[in-house]
C-alpha cells in the first residue's frame, strides 16, 4: 500500500477531533452520523424488544390478563414499526453504510454531507411523532395498516404513525442517493470496479431498492391520510375507493424492504468471513452480482402477499414463480459463503459466530419462504403463526445476527477498543438458543391453526405459545452481556491497534478510530480486499520495516 495526495472535497474547517457532544448535533461528519444511527438504532431496539416480552408475556396464558386488548393491539403495531424502521435499517444502513462505506472506497465523507445529516435528523423527528401518537393510544392496525381497519381504529394516533413513516422514507430515500453518488465519484482512481467490497455493492443493490420502492408507499400513506383526515375516498369501498390498492402500494415497498434490511448484512457476512477464515472471498463476482439480481427480482414478488386477497390466477402463477426465482441469487451467496469457509485457518471469534449463525438462520427462514410461494401451502397457512415464525427466521436471524456480527467484527475500527471475546461467546449462545425457542415452535402452531395477532386464544395452543415465551425472556437476557460488553469495553477495554484482524479492505488502513476526513494522503489501491493466503500484509510489513531499517543506517 502506498499513498500519495489525491484532490477530494473534504471539510473546510475542523478540530483534531471531535468532542462527545459533536455527536448530539448536525454534525456532517460520516463516522459521526454512523454512530448517531447505531446509538439511535440500539436505543430503539431495547424499547422495541420491551414490547416484543409484553406481547410474550400477553400470550404466555390463552386469556387476555396482562394487557388491555387495545394496548396489545398498539404494542403489536409499534413494534413492528419501531424494529423495521428505527432498528435494523437505521443500524445496517444508516449505522454500518455511513460509516464504512467512504472509508472502503477511500473517500474523505459522503459525496453530500449535509444531506447526510438531514436524512439522519430526519428519525428524530419520525420518534418524536410516533410518541405523539400515543396520546391517542398509539396505532393499533398492524405495521400493515390496511384499511378499512386502519381508518376507523385510533385514527388521530393513525395519522401520526403515517407522518412517522413518511419522515423515515425520506431519510430512506436521501440515503440512498447518497450512498450511490459517493461509491461512483468518490471511489478512489486506484481502485478497480472488480476491487470494491462486497458491503458496497450490498448497500448500493439496497439503495436502489430504497430509491424505486419507497415513493409508493409514501403515495399510499398520503392517501391513506387523506382518507382519515380530508374526507378523501380511495381506499373506502362505500364510497368507491379500492382497499386492494392500498396493499399494493404497501407490499410493492414492504416485500423489498426485506432485502433493503438483509442485504447490507450479507454485505457485512461477506467482508466478516474471508477475513476470519482467512481464505479469498469464493465467488467476488457472483457474489456482487446476486446481490443486483436480489434487487431486481426483489421488486416483482409483492404479490405473494396477496393470494388470499381476490388476486387472478394468472397473476398468482406469475408470482409464483418470481417468488421461487428470487432463491437462486440468495442460494449463490450461501454456497459462496461456504464455500469460503470450507478448509479455512476459521478463527471463531463472536463476528464469525454470529456469520455463521446467520447463515444457518437464513437457510431455514429461506426455506419455510419457499414453501410459501406455493398458492395452495399460502392459503393454508395465510395469517398464521408459521407467518411470524417464517419472518422472524428471515428478519431477525438474518438481520439481527449480521448486524452484531458488524459490531464485533467493526467495533475495534470505530472506538480503537478491543471488546471482550468471552462476554461475546456468552451472547451468541443465548441469542442462538433463544431464537430458536422463540420461533421455531410458531411454525408448529400456525400449521396447528393459530392465527397471528391475536391476544387471546385456543387453549389448546398454551403449550407451544409458553415455550415461545421462555425463549423471548431468553433473548431478553441475552442482550446484557452485549451491552455491558459494548459499554464497558469502550470506557475501559484493550487497545486494539489499526489492524487487529489483519484485514486488507481501506477502512483497516487507518487509524483507529479514524481521524476527521479519514487519511492525512487518501490510500492508492494496489491489491485486493480478499487476497488472503498470498502473505500480502507479511510482505508489506517486510517491506516497511526494511526501509525503516535503511532510514536508520542512512541517518
Amino acid at each position: 500500500m502506498t499513498v500519495l495526495p489525491v484532490n477530494q472535497p473534504g471539510h473546510s474547517e475542523h478540530p483534531e477531533a471531535w468532542k462527545w457532544y459533536d455527536y448530539f448535533t448536525f454534525n456532517v461528519d460520516h463516522k459521526v452520523i454512523g454512530i448517531q444511527y447505531l446509538v439511535m438504532a440500539f436505543v430503539f431496539y431495547l424499547v422495541g424488544g420491551a414490547m416484543a416480552v409484553a406481547i410474550r408475556t400477553e400470550l404466555r396464558t390463552a386469556d387476555p390478563d396482562f394487557v388491555d386488548p387495545a394496548v396489545y393491539n398498539a404494542l403489536l403495531t409499534n413494534h413492528g414499526t419501531i424494529m423495521i424502521f428505527l432498528w435494523v435499517i437505521p443500524a445496517a444502513i444508516g449505522g454500518f453504510g455511513n460509516y464504512f462505506l467512504p472509508l472502503m472506497v477511500g473517500a474523505r465523507d459522503m459525496a453530500f454531507p449535509k444531506l447526510n445529516a438531514l436524512a439522519f435528523w430526519l428519525n428524530p423527528m419520525a420518534i418524536v411523532l410516533l410518541l405523539i401518537s400515543f396520546v391517542w393510544g398509539g396505532a393499533q392496525a398492524g405495521w400493515t395498516s390496511y384499511p378499512p381497519l386502519s381508518e376507523i381504529t385510533a385514527p388521530m394516533a393513525q395519522s401520526f404513525w403515517i407522518l412517522a413513516l413518511i419522515a423515515v422514507g425520506s431519510s430512506s430515500i436521501m440515503g440512498a442517493l447518497n450512498f450511490m453518488v459517493t461509491l461512483y465519484k468518490l471511489k478512489v482512481p486506484s481502485m478497480k470496479w472488480s476491487q470494491v467490497p462486497l458491503f458496497c455493492w450490498a448497500i448500493i443493490s439496497a439503495s436502489i431498492i430504497a430509491l424505486v420502492a419507497t415513493p409508493p408507499l409514501t403515495i399510499g400513506l398520503l392517501m391513506l391520510f387523506f382518507d382519515i383526515n380530508f374526507g378523501t375516498s380511495f381506499f373506502k369501498p362505500e364510497a368507491g375507493g379500492n382497499v386492494i390498492l392500498y396493499q399494493h402500494l404497501f407490499w410493492f415497498y414492504s416485500h423489498p424492504a426485506v432485502y433493503l434490511m438483509v442485504l447490507p448484512v450479507f454485505g457485512i457476512i461477506s467482508e466478516v468471513i474471508p477475513i476470519h477464515a482467512r481464505k479469498p472471498i469464493f465467488g467476488y463476482k457472483a457474489i456482487a452480482y446476486s446481490s443486483l439480481a436480489i434487487c431486481l427480482v426483489g421488486l416483482f414478488v409483492w404479490v405473494h402477499h396477496m393470494f388470499t386477497s381476490g388476486t387472478p390466477a394468472w397473476m398468482r402463477m406469475f408470482f409464483t414463480i418470481s417468488t421461487l426465482i428470487v432463491a437462486v441469487p440468495t442460494g449463490v451467496k450461501i454456497f459462496s459463503w461456504v464455500a469460503t469457509l470450507w478448509n479455512g485457518k476459521i478463527r471463531y471469534t463472536s463476528a464469525m459466530l454470529f456469520a455463521i449463525g446467520l447463515v444457518s438462520m437464513f437457510v431455514f427462514g429461506g426455506i419455510t419462504g419457499v414453501t410459501l410461494a406455493a398458492v395452495p401451502f399460502d392459503l393454508h397457512v395465510h395469517d398464521s403463526y408459521y407467518i411470524v415464525g417464517h419472518f422472524h427466521y428471515v428478519l431477525f436471524g438474518g438481520s439481527v445476527f449480521g448486524i452484531y456480527s458488524g459490531i464485533y467484527h467493526w467495533f475495534p475500527k470505530m472506538t480503537g477498543k478491543m471488546l471482550d471475546e468471552r462476554l461475546g461467546k456468552i451472547h451468541f449462545v443465548m441469542t442462538f438458543f433463544g431464537t430458536h425457542l422463540t420461533f421455531l415452535p410458531m411454525h408448529n402452531l400456525g400449521l396447528s391453526g393459530m392465527p397471528r395477532r391475536i391476544a387471546m386464544y385456543d387453549p389448546q395452543f398454551t403449550n407451544l405459545n409458553q415455550l415461545c415465551t421462555m425463549g423471548a425472556y431468553l433473548l431478553a437476557i441475552s442482550i446484557i452481556p452485549f451491552y455491558y460488553n459494548v459499554i464497558n469495553s469502550w470506557i475501559r477495554g484493550e487497545k486494539a491497534g489499526d489492524n487487529p484482524w489483519r484485514a486488507l479492505s481501506l477502512e483497516w488502513t487507518t487509524a483507529s478510530p479514524p481521524i476527521i476526513e479519514n487519511w492525512e494522503s487518501l490510500p492508492v489501491v494496489t491489491y485486493g480486499p480478499y487476497e488472503y493466503g498470498h502473505n500480502i500484509l507479511d510482505q508489506i510489513e517486510a517491506e516497511a520495516a526494511a526501509q525503516e531499517a535503511e532510514a536508520k543506517m542512512a541517518e
